[in-house]
């Protein structure tokens, strides 16, 4: 039986309270997820499992085992979990350079999106779309972000998620055969009047700014999404959900 760690001050909980913090994920290369949805997504993709933490009288799972398992009182877990509602079940997982790597289908880039909820949600809508990776460029929230992580609901662990600077990105994926879309009010063309390429970019922007002029200079279609009601505009995750599947369907993905 592993002893229980009981204090919360010991300064093995204190380490973990402190992967809340952009800084200190950065420093130790690591970061904390909770509840055994997002740890079996996290052992299956064979991401770096650092340790488990588990509240006491949880039943340990034999895969876990081949981990380091910390063994901690229910007052201890609540004292670092991230969650409304605590599952008992933690576990620190490193990270290494999301440096962008060549791809073959559709990419979702996103331009300083601040919003981690809009973040993990537009990962999650590339990953059930079949996208082949998602780009943050500069401004983005924290991928490693607790609310990032929980919004992405496990796709962080089932398609490449790469950091880069965009507009040194664009004349790269050029040179692969990319065509960039990128989303914009004005001198731009409803989404579905325009033919979708075989491998397509697409940009997102900033919650209220929205694109960089810079990027939508650089791109190779400018596109809009209909409003028919009375709606300034659609949430910037909807607005991506909207696109990526238009872009996902345009050549028959679905059998």
């Amino acid at each position: 039986m592993n002893e229980i760690l009981t204090s919360s001050q010991n300064d093995r909980v204190k380490a973990w309270r402190k992967l809340s913090q952009k800084k200190h994920r950065d420093a130790e290369k690591a970061y904390w997820i909770e509840g055994a949805h997002l740890l079996e997504e996290a052992l299956q993709s064979g991401a770096d499992i650092k340790e488990i933490i588990v509240v006491e009288g949880s039943d340990l799972q034999l895969a876990w085992t081949k981990f380091p398992v910390t063994v901690v009182s229910d007052s201890v877990f609540k004292s670092i979990s991230q969650t409304p509602s605590p599952q008992g079940i933690a576990a620190v997982v490193g990270f290494g350079e999301l440096n962008y790597a060549p791809q073959q289908g559709h990419l979702l880039l996103l331009d300083a999106v601040q919003d981690p909820g809009n973040l993990g949600t537009m990962i999650r809508t590339a990953d059930a779309a079949g996208f082949s990776a998602v780009v943050l460029g500069k401004g983005c929230a924290d991928l490693y972000n607790d609310k990032t992580i929980r919004a992405t609901q496990g796709s962080l662990y089932h398609l490449p998620i790469y950091k880069a600077d965009l507009a040194a990105l664009l004349p790269e994926l050029k040179a692969e055969g990319y065509y960039t879309w990128v989303t914009d009010l004005t001198e731009s063309t409803y989404f579905h009047e325009c033919e979708v390429p075989q491998k397509v970019a697409l940009i997102m922007g900033n919650e209220g700014q929205g694109v960089s002029e810079a990027l939508i200079n650089a791109a190779d279609q400018a596109v809009k999404i209909p409003i028919l009601g009375q709606a300034e505009s659609l949430n910037v995750g909807i607005a991506a959900a909207v696109l990526v599947y238009h872009i996902a369907l345009a050549h028959g993905s679905i059998k």
